[in-house]
């Protein structure tokens, strides 16, 4: 394997440092990772797509990190909760869906049938709760795949928008 030398300045020394740290690897392996990352990102901003990143999970989740284009987003809303659906192709031209949905609240009725609201009392037996908000994230790899994870509206839009590339060269 061929040796390269790099010349670090003195100022830069402790983030070298850090970055060996962080990464428990050796300084080449350390280096090579960064740089793999920087030509990945790079590339993906030169093909039109660009870095996209989401929670996924219940609460704040962990977060997850891909390169993609938005095809298109629908919001929807019940009573109780609010859906929020974005998808994306990927750079390797698979459909990823990333669905948010908001806490769910629950109420039950006092007794005399009706929920009094959060600004009343409360009558002795009614009760309020929420769930979490949590969030999902699929990936497919055809428009048939992608139909049963997302709403019948939403679908018809990716479709329109599925066959064009994220970048049209013109020859003008």
């Amino acid at each position: 394997m061929p040796n390269k030398t790099i010349y670090v300045a003195d100022d830069d020394l402790p983030l070298f440092q850090r970055a060996q740290e962080l990464s428990g690897s050796n300084l080449s392996a350390t280096i090579t990772r960064a740089l793999r990352r920087l030509v990945e990102l790079e590339e993906g901003k030169l093909e039109g797509y660009e870095e996209i990143t989401v929670r996924v999970g219940p609460g704040t989740g962990r977060r997850q990190r891909f390169f993609g284009v938005l095809l298109a987003q629908l919001e929807r809303s019940t009573k109780d909760r609010v859906e929020k659906f974005h998808v994306y192709r990927s750079r390797t031209g698979k459909f990823v869906v990333h669905v948010h949905r908001s806490a769910e609240v629950l109420w039950t009725a006092g007794a005399d049938g009706t929920a009094q609201g959060w600004r009343k009392h409360f009558s002795s037996d009614q009760q309020y709760g929420s769930t979490a908000p949590t969030a999902t994230l699929d990936v497919v790899d055809s428009l048939d795949d992608l139909r049963p994870l997302i709403p019948a509206e939403l679908y018809d839009l990716v479709a329109m928008t599925a066959d064009q590339s994220a970048i049209e060269d013109l020859d003008i």
